[in-house]
């Protein structure tokens, strides 16, 4: 990766508040070998609101299923559910690039309840 993308330009508050990034905990993952890139199969658990959410993520350079099972992440529960393969993702779990482009996950820096609103 060459550096930081450039700024996509401004948006308004009313803008951002239509994204709803909550807190969830991965409460399953499994590999996803029906995927075109290496990914996982994830189940997130967003508390009894929004109750548990499946994913597909590319994440499998930094993490195993073991080690994502019970890791809070932040994701964006209020995208329209997209077919991957044979799997219907419901949430886009959020992370961001290392130095090599393989994704980080994001995820709250100490324990909170699960369902929280990201402001």
């Amino acid at each position: 990766m060459s550096g930081p993308a450039p700024a996509l330009g401004t948006i308004g508050l009313d803008d951002f508040l239509k994204v709803d990034i909550r807190v969830g905990r991965i409460t399953r993952a499994e590999p996803f070998p029906e995927a075109r890139r290496p990914a996982y199969r994830l189940w997130v658990d967003f508390g009894p609101e929004i109750g548990e959410r499946r994913s597909s993520a590319q994440i499998t350079r930094h993490y195993t299923p073991e080690t994502l099972v019970g890791r809070q992440v932040l994701a964006v529960v209020n995208f329209p559910p997209r077919q991957i393969g044979p799997m219907r993702s419901e949430v886009l779990v959020l992370g961001v690039p290392d130095a090599e482009g393989e994704v980080v996950l994001v995820g709250p820096g100490q324990e909170v309840p699960l369902g929280g609103r990201l402001y």
